[in-house]
């Protein structure tokens, strides 16, 4: 979910209406004349407002009637006097109206880096507000379900899309008839969902680190664990039709979050239960059929792939990491006619719109934003939606590797197969433990002094430390007492890993709950090059695992004290090189706060209600015995040609 609120809506001001004079006269009373009747046609077109071309662009509002009668705002921008052309839609709920930095001027520098190229190449953009937001009709639900179920309308953003696309074809006369659809976060959420509407008109769509399953690794949940830091999207999206503020602007979540206590006190504190969608989080706290019923990675597998589909993912994506991948991963083994495709780079959410040069003091060698922007994204479209166009066959995975140094195509993502264990000595190593080793390793974790997340005051928005969350040097966690830190030996030559580390941890716990999580990094040796990166801890692939989820996601369970439990769980998707000389490490610990609620280490059978007296300190031990291994299943890259 797209957190950064959109530009101020633009006034509109009308003229005041005249003064009326009115002069009465006596006069002799007359027949009564037939009352007029107008019978001269009107000049507005049905259903639209034609703007006349302002600079070099022209900008035309519309009310698309949906099949149930509900008038969805659209805006239509294009250069003047572009015939034949194709056209980019983006369902949003953040405004279409503002997506024009302003109404005049040359269209290149109102509509951003990101579309210049675009409105250049004589593509019609179109932004519309979808069902209940900001000026359209209808009634707005946050991720509205497809039809089923769990929602029994027949409308859906599936069905508006298709609304839409058919108007469009039918009433924008200096289109060519094909539809790309485009958008990220939740708009591309509603690009997906487009996907599902099958209008023959869509010929195309890129969805950008969209939201696809906000339990298991989106928004809302990791792996059971909650994300509290997303409540300040509430009153953005859902306060009414046109966006809020966030509901902690300017405030450390750290200390606000830690005084609030439960997740669920921070929402009654900050007014956010309020909020119906926050009262349906309060009630659905476990992987039950409502989360499942609307799982989209799910419900896109289980429908044709009609759709050329390319899906974007960043590897340091801190809201939306999960969904890219898991559509990948859930279509390309149906997808018999190669109609899939995933870009993956080394980006924050919504990154690959930016700058893509790098993170702090760690540079890539290219802007890789830009790369992809231009070598990819706009030939996928320009092939499938330009008139003439030719529709080149993509690889089914195109990558830029974090530490390495050019781009790849796959053909698929390996699965994680090499054994990494966390042995004795706080070492890393590819030989199993021995067997006359310790049992494991332990650490007291309190809940009232949990590991943060960044080493900076934790404020919400682009300003704080939030996007390059991901990518934050590791050293301020590797000091504490309560984080596990296991390395490597320096490696004798590069290692490349491609695909989705998989956690698997041998543990116990003194206390009825626990969370565990795991940071795989990349460590920079002491006599690097440039001085800013010596000893530098980059993160490659972080997660958390809520252990009372470890049986079964749907159904939380109580650990019981002292007896060891297994935590097995897969990892965001890498694209990473260690270079020679770097060393593997891998953190363990059991708070990662404020991006994750704290476990109050014992078990509560609603962790949105925990009570102050719940949070209580727990010892953990992390198992390395030849009959309890703990170790991360490494995807060791083979092959892969560079990119173009």
């Amino acid at each position: 979910m797209r957190t950064a609120a959109p530009r101020a809506r633009r006034r509109r001001s009308r003229a005041a209406a005249g003064p009326c004079l009115c002069l009465c006269l006596w006069s002799t009373a007359l027949p009564a004349a037939p009352a007029p009747v107008d019978t001269l046609p009107s000049d507005f077109p049905p259903a639209a407002q034609a703007a006349a071309p302002i600079a070099d662009f022209v900008a035309r509002e519309a009310m698309v009637r949906m099949r149930d009668g509900v008038k969805l705002y659209t805006l239509i921008v294009m250069r003047t006097g572009v015939r034949d052309a194709p056209i980019l839609l983006e369902r949003t709920p953040y405004g279409a109206d503002v997506q024009l930095a302003a109404r005049r001027g040359r269209l290149d520098q109102q509509v951003g880096p990101f579309y210049a190229p675009y409105v250049d190449d004589g593509y019609i953009l179109v932004w519309q507000d979808v069902r209940g937001k900001n000026r359209s009709e209808g009634t707005y639900v946050t991720n509205r379900p497809l039809s089923g179920p769990l929602n029994p309308t027949g409308l859906d953003h599936a069905t508006d899309a298709y609304d839409t696309i058919d108007w469009l074809v039918k009433n924008v006369p200096q289109s060519n008839g094909r539809v790309g659809a485009l958008g990220g976060s939740y708009n591309g959420f509603t690009t997906l969902m487009a996907t599902l509407g099958g209008h023959p008109a869509l010929k195309a769509a890129v969805a950008i680190n969209p939201m696809v399953d906000v339990w298991k690794g989106d928004d809302w949940f990791h792996n059971g664990a909650f994300r509290p830091i997303t409540l300040n999207v509430l009153p953005i999206v859902m306060s009414g039709r046109t966006p809020g503020r966030p509901a902690m602007p300017g405030v450390d979540l750290y200390s606000a979050f830690l005084a609030a206590g439960s997740s669920g006190d921070l929402m009654r504190r900050y007014g956010l239960d309020a909020y119906p969608f926050a009262r349906r989080l309060l009630a659905h706290p476990a992987y039950d059929a409502w989360w499942r019923g609307q799982a989209l990675d799910a419900a896109l597998a289980e429908r044709p792939i009609r759709t050329p589909l390319l899906l974007v993912a960043g590897q340091y994506d801190e809201q939306d990491g999960y969904g890219a991948p898991a559509v990948f991963a859930a279509l390309h083994p149906l997808d018999h006619d190669h109609r899939v495709s995933l870009l993956l780079g080394p980006w924050s959410h919504m990154g690959v719109e930016g700058d893509g040069t790098g993170f702090g003091p760690v540079r890539w060698g290219e802007d890789t934003a830009a790369t992809a922007r231009r070598t990819v994204i706009k030939p996928f479209l320009d092939g499938l939606l330009k008139t003439g166009g030719t529709a080149e066959p993509m690889p089914a995975v195109i990558s830029y590797p974090s530490g390495g140094a050019h781009w790849r195509r796959s053909a698929d993502i390996p699965r994680a197969s090499t054994p990494l264990y966390l042995t004795a000595d706080a070492r890393l190593s590819f030989d199993p433990p021995a067997a006359d080793g310790p049992d494991g390793d332990h650490y007291v974790a309190d809940p009232r002094t949990p590991v943060p997340a960044s080493a900076q005051p934790f404020l919400f928005g682009h300003d704080g430390p939030w996007p390059g969350v991901l990518a934050e040097d590791q050293r301020f966690a590797a000091r504490r007492p309560d984080v596990l830190t296991y390395a490597s030996a320096p490696l004798a030559e590069p290692l490349h890993l491609f695909g989705h580390p998989a956690a698997e941890l041998f543990a116990a716990a003194t206390g009825s709950d626990a969370d565990l999580v795991v940071k795989l990094i990349d460590v920079f040796p002491d006599d690097e090059r440039d001085p800013k990166l010596r000893g530098f801890q980059l993160p490659v692939s972080m997660e958390i695992f809520r252990a009372r989820y470890r049986d079964s996601p749907a159904a939380a369970k109580p650990l019981t004290p002292g007896e060891p439990f297994r935590a097995a769980f897969d990892m965001p998707l890498a694209d990473h090189v260690f270079q020679r000389g770097h060393r593997l490490m891998v953190q363990v610990q059991s708070s990662w706060f404020p991006l994750y609620d704290r476990n109050p280490q014992s078990f509560v059978a609603n962790l949105f209600e925990a009570r102050p007296q719940d949070y209580r300190t727990a010892e953990l031990t992390v198992f390395h015995t030849p009959g309890r291994a703990s170790l991360l299943r490494l995807p060791i890259a083979a092959g892969g040609a560079p990119a173009p």
